[in-house]
């Protein structure tokens, strides 16, 4: 399956050179120089797209998102699935939850964190695989490489996601297919990737951002989940559109810090750059039990394997970073859950214990899943020029 979408064909443009030529007639096709003059202005482009139009202070950002992608590897690697309900998570023999899966899974209403034996009630042929982070992270090293070819603003998110178009060569190379959204920020471009999908691509200019947001579900908006939607729907608010009735004294008063990003967001505005060495604001480790725990002293013995796993992830990735807060969350038999955090304490092993103490005795329900992590002080640009010292 061929890339589709707005763009040129992938077969006429030198990724080296940056030399692209369309392979039928495109409108505002970016040239070499705009492409540059973009990238200082830290915009990322790609070069598989049409219908650019940059002015002295404008951005277009483009958010780029592998399809399913770690499904996706698995059929690719497996012709004889190709067309079948593919998934990757837990074992059909085992509890656990899905990471992802294809979307001829996704057409019996499977999706991406449900439970594996809820997604096999739904589809009884669906074939569930083990996860192969190896091969996923190999292939996401590859995607990067491709990306860093055309600017140095990428902003990874996760494996399969970064703010840059190279469809083309991405295909071409790993034989998987991503969409891409093209909007003036991140928020925009983010929201048009999940247009087209699988495999396509959607603009929006900025003199069509009004429109666009009209009609768009609230739930679409960054930050916005589930406990903030049903208060929104509350107000009798299911649009950005109808969002924008309110004025920002009132979505303070209603949700706080928050309420200045939706009066903003609602509206196509977000002013966040891209930043490509942006650090993580937390780190953490989690198990999901193939049966329950039902005793405080069974959490605290599983606490404590995943404690050491965390100190050795903090080790190996963020050794200098300062610790603001430790954190321990709960999954119960009947999927809700809770999270105990606190500021102020170190990550030992008995601070942590003393939040399991506080998560658990909560509802004393059965566990299915315990998590353990911290979250990190913001790093500062001075900072992070010691940390590079």
């Amino acid at each position: 399956m061929q890339p589709t979408g707005n763009f040129t064909g992938c077969d006429s443009f030198t990724s080296r050179s940056l030399s692209l030529q369309p392979s039928r007639p495109c409108r505002g096709f970016p040239s070499r120089s705009i492409l540059d003059a973009a990238r200082h202005d830290e915009a990322i482009f790609g070069a598989t797209y049409c219908h650019v139009e940059i002015e002295s202070k404008s951005r277009s950002i483009i958010h780029l998102d592998m399809d399913c992608f770690y499904a996706a590897i698995e059929v690719r690697d497996r012709p004889s699935l190709r067309g079948k309900p593919v998934a990757v998570g837990g074992a059909r023999d085992r509890r656990g939850v899905l990471t992802t899966c294809n979307y001829e899974a996704r057409k019996f209403g499977v999706r991406s964190a449900m439970p594996t034996f809820m997604a096999l009630q739904r589809c009884p042929n669906l074939i569930v695989l083990p996860t192969r982070f190896d091969v996923y992270r190999r292939e996401a090293a590859v995607i990067r490489t491709i990306l860093y070819r055309f600017t140095s603003l990428i902003e990874p998110l996760s494996l399969d996601e970064a703010y840059l178009d190279v469809r083309g060569t991405i295909f071409r190379e790993t034989k998987l297919t991503s969409s891409a959204g093209i909007g003036p920020n991140k928020l925009i471009a983010k929201i048009a990737s999940e247009m087209n999908k699988p495999n396509g691509q959607f603009e929006v200019k900025p003199e069509e951002v009004p429109r666009f947001m009209q009609d768009l579900p609230v739930r679409q908006i960054w930050g916005i989940g589930e406990k903030t939607e049903r208060k929104l729907e509350e107000l009798g608010v299911k649009t950005c559109g109808e969002l924008q009735r309110f004025s920002r004294p009132e979505l303070i008063n209603l949700f706080g810090k928050f309420g200045l990003d939706l009066y903003d967001l609602c509206r196509g505005i977000d002013d966040r750059p891209v930043e490509p060495d942006r650090p993580r604001k937390s780190l953490s480790t989690e198990e999901t039990f193939a049966v329950d725990l039902t005793t405080l002293e069974q959490c605290e013995e599983k606490l404590e394997e995943l404690f050491q796993d965390l100190m050795a992830d903090l080790a190996q990735k963020e050794s200098t970073r300062e610790i603001t807060k430790i954190f321990v969350k709960l999954k119960f038999s009947d999927f809700t859950r809770t999270t105990a955090e606190r500021a102020g304490l170190a990550p030992t092993l008995p601070d942590f214990r003393a939040l399991l103490d506080e998560a658990f005795g909560r509802t004393g329900k059965p566990v299915r899943l315990i998590g353990a992590g911290v979250r990190f002080a913001e790093t500062t640009l001075e900072n992070a020029q010691l940390d590079l010292l």
